[in-house]
């Protein structure tokens, strides 16, 4: 305990300083921010993809032998769907509370310029689509996170399904071997990552001072900030709170989970983060924290379900769509489902709402007034997915395992 609230101490250290320098404006030193932070985020997403891979190759391949494998997942997933539900009802009140006014038509034909073109004709047909692969490497290479959780999944399933050998023995071991070292890895990573919150932090600070969030649309960015807040700060609390756990106590242990979410806008990225301070901060045992989080890393998705939901309201709305209540149900399991096939990275719920537009004809033009300001609302969203799949896991690992 010690330790840990000397490494927290430390991480908080470490922000404070680089919000400081970030606030100096000194372009020489943003440039050595911007490199450090770059050069950070390229480590976690080298570990990210193989450490998901590897967490759910193993899991699955000895889904007959553990007997609480099943419930894990079915505990998972449930927890998953109820509190991704969660986010968007609460999103769509605060839609119709703050009720945000239409833009000028100008406006949006204004936006229109700052949309990457070669995105506007994808189809969510083809955004399921590229989640199959037709080349085993390829998902790895490209970091298709979809992908390589629908391969690791497969290969889970035919070991689980081979008979007892010698052979499936050792296939095993070298999965669960090389699982180990990437956490070896991971612990380094984290005993250095200090100096990427300096980074982190500074490069935010100084993007807020150049002006990046400021927009001429408040009241949408109200609604989706402060649905991220409430979902974050209320309603998985209460989530946590009903099963017997202290909101206080695990936000706490996961905090450096959170904040490297903050920073890296990426889950995927995060997860590495996540996964150790879960087994060695909140004492999740490996078996629930090395498959739900995984899983959870590209199912639940809190803060891109509100995203989705209340950015599809806002251009339909603006695009003369009546937000009658069928069509806002339709809608809230449109957004959650979306978010449920989304991929853990990097501007991900912005790519998908513009697809989703895209296809139903709706003004895309207000997407491209949303950029600029969506760095902001992507780190966010990616705390509250962390902070989201933490309280999954600890509810799974609490029902299953109970309090350790």
């Amino acid at each position: 305990m010690k330790k840990q609230n000397l490494q927290m101490i430390l991480w908080i250290a470490a922000l404070i300083v680089g919000g400081i320098l970030g606030v100096l404006g000194i372009e020489k030193l943003n440039d050595l921010f911007n490199f450090i932070a770059t050069a950070f985020t390229r480590l976690f997403q080298f570990l990210a993809v193989p450490t998901i891979a590897l967490a759910v190759i193993t899991t699955f391949a000895s889904f007959g032998k553990k007997k609480n494998t099943g419930r894990i997942f079915r505990h998972a997933v449930s927890y998953t769907l109820l509190t991704t539900f969660a986010a968007a009802i609460v999103a769509v009140l605060l839609y119709f509370a703050i009720a945000p006014e239409n833009l000028p038509a100008e406006a949006a034909a204004i936006g229109s310029s700052d949309i990457p073109q070669n995105l506007t004709g994808l189809s969510y047909y083809e955004h399921f689509l590229s989640v199959i692969p037709n080349n085993m490497l390829q998902p790895f290479l490209v970091g298709n996170v979809l992908s390589v959780l629908f391969i690791a999944f497969a290969i889970g399933v035919a070991l689980s399904r081979m008979p007892e050998s010698e052979t499936k023995d050792t296939v095993i071991r070298f999965f669960t071997g090389f699982q180990e070292l990437l956490f070896m890895l991971i612990r380094g990573l984290i005993k250095i990552l200090p100096i990427g919150i300096v980074a982190f932090a500074a490069q935010l600070t100084a993007q807020i001072s150049a002006g990046v969030i400021i927009g001429s649309i408040g009241k949408y960015v109200l609604v989706v900030m402060c649905g991220n807040l409430l979902q974050f700060f209320i309603i998985l609390p209460l989530f946590l709170i009903a099963r017997g756990l202290n909101p206080l106590k695990v936000l706490k242990q996961m905090m450096p989970a959170v904040l490297t979410a903050l920073f890296t806008k990426s889950s995927a990225a995060t997860l590495p983060v996540t996964m150790r301070s879960a087994e060695e901060r909140m004492n999740a045992n490996p078996e629930v924290a090395r498959f739900v989080l995984p899983i959870c890393t590209t199912i639940n998705m809190n803060g891109c379900a509100a995203f989705i939901l209340v950015t599809s309201l806002f251009v339909m709305q603006n695009g003369g769509v009546a937000l009658t209540l069928p069509t806002v149900l339709l809608w809230i399991l449109i957004a959650v489902m979306s978010a449920i096939g989304n991929a853990g990275v990097p501007m991900g719920c912005y790519f998908l709402t513009l697809s989703l537009m895209a296809g139903t004809g709706m003004p895309v033009g207000i997407m491209g007034i949303i950029l600029p300001i969506y760095a902001i609302i992507d780190m966010v969203e990616t705390a509250e997915n962390v902070w989201s799949d933490s309280c999954v896991c600890a509810m799974t690992n609490k029902d299953i395992y109970g309090t350790k």
